[in-house]
């Protein structure tokens, strides 16, 4: 399940995780159902960070691997910003559950420089722990029942590994059951 990656404690290792993330797993939220020691980080190489090239390249299976996308909603002029982590063998249903769960007329992902620039991390690292306090994290509930998935640690040259149940027990989480539709 966790292939080939050299997995450590995430708190012993703030040199694999972007500030953000570093400074969540510092307080680790104690309903989160584990240990903010049982949050795991091993390094990688930033060029495989992409999911399809990081599965085939550390052999982790892509039904354990999750993304985290970040969309924007847009109604009356205001954007609204959220997270939404689904397992890499699903994609976001952006233009129904996601649009209509932030109540929103049009919605999208977000841009690169967006992203990136509002969670202080790096595209294609970017990851559910350490997001912007107001922003809801959407857990698609596959995810939620994955007893361990790797996802972004918020750089490149990183990756978690974490409870499916945690993250659906982060800060802001909800988890929502057909929020990914198979690929």
């Amino acid at each position: 399940m966790m292939g080939t990656l050299q997995l450590e404690p995430a708190q012993s290792r703030p040199d694999l995780l972007a500030a953000p993330v570093a400074k969540a797993l510092a307080v680790w939220p104690v309903e989160a159902p584990i240990d903010g020691d049982q949050v795991l980080v091993a390094p990688i190489d930033a060029t495989l960070a992409d999911t399809a090239a990081f599965c085939a390249a550390y052999e982790v299976g892509l039904e354990v691997s999750a993304n985290c996308v970040i969309v924007a909603g847009k109604r009356d002029g205001a954007t609204k910003y959220a997270a939404c982590i689904v397992l890499a063998t699903t994609r976001a249903d952006v233009n129904g559950v996601v649009r209509k769960h932030l109540d929103v007329r049009k919605c999208s992902f977000a841009p690169m420089a967006d992203a990136v620039a509002l969670t202080g991390m790096e595209y294609g690292g970017i990851t559910p722990i350490g997001l912007p306090a107001d922003w809801p994290i959407l857990v698609d509930s596959r995810v939620a029942a994955t007893p361990h998935v790797i996802v972004g640690s918020g750089v490149r040259h990183s990756k978690i590994a974490v409870a499916g149940p945690a993250l659906g027990a982060l800060p802001g989480a909800q988890v929502i059951e057909g929020l990914a539709n198979q690929i």
